[in-house]
Protein backbone atom coordinates (compact mmCIF):
# COMPACT_ATOMS: atom_id res chain seq x y z
CA UNK A 1 0.00 0.00 0.00
CA UNK A 2 1.55 3.41 -0.98
CA UNK A 3 1.13 6.43 1.75
CA UNK A 4 0.87 9.89 0.46
CA UNK A 5 3.16 12.38 2.77
CA UNK A 6 3.29 16.04 2.19
CA UNK A 7 3.69 17.02 5.93
CA UNK A 8 7.30 16.64 5.72
CA UNK A 9 10.61 16.46 3.98
CA UNK A 10 12.55 13.07 2.31
CA UNK A 11 15.86 12.59 3.71
CA UNK A 12 18.65 13.48 1.26
CA UNK A 13 19.80 10.22 0.09
CA UNK A 14 16.40 8.93 -0.78
CA UNK A 15 15.59 11.59 -2.76
CA UNK A 16 18.99 11.80 -4.40
CA UNK A 17 18.03 8.07 -5.79
CA UNK A 18 14.64 8.85 -6.74
CA UNK A 19 16.27 11.85 -8.91
CA UNK A 20 19.30 9.34 -10.27
CA UNK A 21 16.26 6.75 -11.31
CA UNK A 22 15.37 9.67 -14.23
CA UNK A 23 18.20 9.75 -15.90
CA UNK A 24 18.11 13.79 -16.26
CA UNK A 25 21.32 15.36 -16.42
CA UNK A 26 22.85 18.38 -14.18
CA UNK A 27 21.00 17.46 -11.22
CA UNK A 28 22.68 15.20 -9.50
CA UNK A 29 25.90 17.00 -10.37
CA UNK A 30 25.17 19.45 -8.21
CA UNK A 31 25.62 17.31 -5.34
CA UNK A 32 23.44 16.38 -2.28
CA UNK A 33 23.42 19.98 -0.59
CA UNK A 34 22.26 21.75 -3.33
CA UNK A 35 19.62 19.30 -3.86
CA UNK A 36 18.71 19.33 -0.04
CA UNK A 37 18.29 23.21 -0.70
CA UNK A 38 16.04 22.88 -3.47
CA UNK A 39 13.84 20.72 -2.29
CA UNK A 40 13.65 22.65 1.24
CA UNK A 41 12.70 25.48 -0.65
CA UNK A 42 9.82 23.99 -2.26
CA UNK A 43 6.41 25.70 -1.92
CA UNK A 44 4.98 21.88 -1.68
CA UNK A 45 6.26 18.68 -1.91
CA UNK A 46 4.12 15.26 -2.21
CA UNK A 47 5.86 11.80 -1.56
CA UNK A 48 5.16 8.70 -2.12
CA UNK A 49 6.20 6.14 0.16
CA UNK A 50 6.02 2.08 -0.10
CA UNK A 51 6.72 1.44 3.62
CA UNK A 52 9.87 3.28 4.34
CA UNK A 53 10.56 3.55 0.66
CA UNK A 54 10.57 6.79 -0.74
CA UNK A 55 9.26 5.75 -4.36
CA UNK A 56 7.90 9.12 -6.18
CA UNK A 57 7.46 12.71 -5.46
CA UNK A 58 6.65 16.07 -6.84
CA UNK A 59 7.16 19.54 -5.96
CA UNK A 60 5.50 23.41 -6.70
CA UNK A 61 7.81 26.27 -6.74
CA UNK A 62 5.47 29.46 -6.45
CA UNK A 63 5.07 32.25 -5.28
CA UNK A 64 1.52 31.31 -3.67
CA UNK A 65 -1.09 33.50 -5.45
CA UNK A 66 -0.65 33.74 -8.69
CA UNK A 67 2.16 31.58 -10.73
CA UNK A 68 3.52 27.67 -9.65
CA UNK A 69 5.79 25.49 -11.59
CA UNK A 70 5.89 21.88 -11.14
CA UNK A 71 9.33 20.26 -11.13
CA UNK A 72 10.55 17.23 -10.56
CA UNK A 73 7.55 14.61 -10.61
CA UNK A 74 8.98 11.34 -10.28
CA UNK A 75 8.13 7.46 -9.57
CA UNK A 76 10.63 5.16 -9.61
CA UNK A 77 10.16 3.52 -13.21
CA UNK A 78 9.46 -0.54 -11.46
CA UNK A 79 6.85 1.46 -9.81
CA UNK A 80 5.56 3.58 -12.82
CA UNK A 81 1.74 2.52 -14.13
CA UNK A 82 0.73 1.96 -10.79
CA UNK A 83 -1.13 5.65 -10.31
CA UNK A 84 1.14 7.08 -8.33
CA UNK A 85 2.22 9.81 -10.28
CA UNK A 86 -1.38 10.59 -11.18
CA UNK A 87 -1.86 10.57 -7.35
CA UNK A 88 1.12 12.98 -6.87
CA UNK A 89 0.05 15.58 -9.55
CA UNK A 90 -3.52 15.60 -8.38
CA UNK A 91 -2.86 16.32 -4.76
CA UNK A 92 -0.20 19.45 -6.81
CA UNK A 93 -2.56 20.67 -8.67
CA UNK A 94 -5.59 20.50 -5.94
CA UNK A 95 -3.08 22.49 -3.43
CA UNK A 96 -2.47 25.53 -6.49
CA UNK A 97 -6.62 25.25 -7.17
CA UNK A 98 -6.92 26.10 -3.06
CA UNK A 99 -4.69 29.10 -3.40
CA UNK A 100 -6.32 30.05 -7.13
CA UNK A 101 -2.97 30.01 -8.70
CA UNK A 102 -4.10 30.90 -12.30
CA UNK A 103 -0.87 30.04 -13.84
CA UNK A 104 0.50 26.40 -13.33
CA UNK A 105 3.33 25.42 -15.77
CA UNK A 106 5.43 22.04 -16.24
CA UNK A 107 8.14 21.28 -18.19
CA UNK A 108 7.53 17.59 -19.48
CA UNK A 109 10.06 15.10 -20.39
CA UNK A 110 10.20 13.66 -24.16
CA UNK A 111 7.11 12.13 -25.15
CA UNK A 112 5.07 12.28 -21.80
CA UNK A 113 3.13 15.17 -22.95
CA UNK A 114 0.02 13.04 -23.29
CA UNK A 115 0.54 12.19 -19.75
CA UNK A 116 0.00 15.60 -18.67
CA UNK A 117 -2.91 16.62 -21.24
CA UNK A 118 -5.14 13.57 -19.39
CA UNK A 119 -4.59 16.56 -16.30
CA UNK A 120 -5.88 19.61 -18.15
CA UNK A 121 -2.20 20.77 -19.56
CA UNK A 122 -1.95 22.13 -23.04
CA UNK A 123 1.13 23.06 -25.24
CA UNK A 124 1.80 27.26 -25.29
CA UNK A 125 1.22 28.31 -28.46
CA UNK A 126 3.67 28.20 -31.39
CA UNK A 127 3.28 32.39 -31.27
CA UNK A 128 3.88 32.14 -27.55
CA UNK A 129 6.39 29.49 -26.53
CA UNK A 130 7.46 28.61 -23.32
CA UNK A 131 11.10 29.44 -23.19
CA UNK A 132 14.18 28.59 -20.87
CA UNK A 133 17.64 30.48 -20.21
CA UNK A 134 20.64 28.72 -21.87
CA UNK A 135 22.97 31.45 -22.93
CA UNK A 136 24.66 32.11 -19.21
CA UNK A 137 28.20 33.31 -20.52
CA UNK A 138 26.14 36.86 -20.16
CA UNK A 139 27.75 37.00 -17.06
Amino acid sequence: MIAYDDQSIPAVRDYLALVESTGWPGIVEKGPDKLAEAVANSWYLVCAYDGERLVGSGRVVSDGAHQALICDLIVLPEYQGRGIGGEILTRLLKKCAEHDITMVSLFAAQGKGGYYRRFGFEERPHDAPGMRWVKRELF
